[in-house]
């Protein structure tokens, strides 16, 4: 439904012509088959309203704003994705919010969308809520979809696609409050025990294991850390610094740097020795790992059976990308944990000890754990700096509160 504002498509990306009306002798420009008049030909404000119409009609994306009454909620709905796909996306690639923004626009387009938009109001909005309710989804992912219509009113009264009450009467409405409906809360986010971490080392490879130990020892985000390379590490003190290319807070010219001390350095100075340019953590090289793995525990001489590398596909239609993705780096967290719970299960069984199965845990937990551990120690601002936030509020739910510490405390004063 691209351009569906216009109603029609357009085949030409010339700017309109400044003509003289020979009737008239005013200047003229013609916008979407309209005739607009500007005033004497050739004189100085003529000219400026043809700039002026002219710069609106291409910043509405070569288009005439149509009445606001005639406009649809599914006409706004695509005019805001068009805008969207375009608007959200980091270094070529759609973000996240980009299939939340998708997912709450059909879910308006199926209820509202031969509604007008001028008669879309609270009431649409509490019953647009109320659906996400139903399906059973988080108090805070509810809030965080409605927000995203909220910002599409928002976002249509810039352009003048709607009034700007609308806008005005959805941010009258309070959010779902904790205790106060229906909406289930997810429970926080909490620290990985280092005995559980260290239970899962050895089920990872060589690579992934020094990520996890990497990101244990920095507090730097999943995505940080597996797009790393040579080219974006200081090394010309006795803390490294590391600048990641991409980073979270980048849209808002934030910088980002990781300290990288000793111990860090320790692990990551094995896979600096590669071109600047390359990454350091490659799922390639840990899946040439992986077959040489298998193929040095393998019992059947060479001479029978397949032989190594003979019965691969020509053509497979999935490949190892050259860096690990956040969602590649936890699936590999997560397979580990479970091949850690069989071992722990069949380690159990033998002593016949009681059943204690193995969390699985994703690697932002890893986060937490380091924002608890400079925290206790060296207090919230060190632990904001660490973390990479710009607020301390933000730390406060990475860094959660020492219950050892507040024991130890009581102990002595209570």
């Amino acid at each position: 439904m691209r351009r569906a504002l216009s109603g029609r498509t357009v085949s030409s990306r010339r700017i309109p012509a400044y003509r003289r009306h020979k009737s008239t002798g005013q200047a003229v420009v013609t916008l979407d088959g309209r005739d607009f008049y500007l005033g004497r030909y050739a004189s100085p404000t003529s000219r400026a309203e043809y700039d002026r119409l002219v710069s609106e009609w291409l910043a509405r994306g070569r288009s005439l704003p149509r009445p606001a009454p005639d406009l649809t909620v599914t006409e706004v709905a695509a005019a805001f994705l068009d805008h969207a796909t375009g608007y959200y996306v980091k270094n070529g690639e759609p973000t996240g919010w980009q299939s939340h923004i998708k997912l709450v626009l059909k879910l308006v387009r199926t209820t509202y969308g031969h509604t007008p938009a001028e008669s879309f109001g609270p009431l649409a909005f509490k019953t647009l809520r109320q659906k996400l309710v139903d399906r059973k989804l988080s108090r805070a992912y509810v809030n965080k979809l409605m927000s995203i219509l909220v910002r599409m009113f928002k976002w249509a009264a810039s352009e003048q696609l709607v009034a700007a009450r609308i806008y005005q009467e959805l941010l009258a409405v309070d959010g779902l409050r904790k205790g106060r409906c229906t909406a289930p809360d997810l429970p926080p986010v909490r620290p990985v025990d280092d005995a559980i971490v260290d239970e899962t080392l050895p089920f990872l490879g060589r690579i992934v294991a020094d990520m996890v130990r990497l990101q244990r020892l920095t507090g730097a985000r999943p995505n940080e850390l597996c797009i790393i390379r040579p080219i974006d590490v200081d090394r010309s003190s006795d803390v490294w610094l590391y600048r990641p290319g991409v980073h979270k807070t980048e849209h808002h010219d934030r910088d980002r740097v990781i300290a990288i001390g000793p111990k860090a350095q320790a692990v990551l100075r094995p896979y600096l020795d590669r071109e600047e340019q390359a990454y350091c953590f490659s799922p390639s090289e840990a899946e040439a790992e992986r077959r040489a793995a298998m193929s040095s525990r393998r019992t059947t001489p060479l001479h029978y059976g397949n032989r190594p590398g003979t019965n691969r596909k020509a053509a497979p239609q999935r490949r190892p990308n050259d860096c690990y993705t956040s969602d590649s780096y936890r699936r590999a967290i997560h397979r580990a944990c479970e091949a850690a719970d069989e071992a722990r299960k069949q380690r159990e069984k033998e002593t016949k000890a009681a059943r204690r199965p193995m969390p699985k845990w994703s690697p932002n937990r890893l986060r937490h754990s380091v924002g608890t551990e400079v925290r206790s120690t060296f207090g919230l601002e060190a632990s904001q700096v660490v973390l990479g936030h710009a607020k301390a509020d933000v730390t406060q739910v990475y860094a959660e509160r020492d219950l050892k510490l507040a024991m130890e405390v009581a102990r002595k004063i209570g």
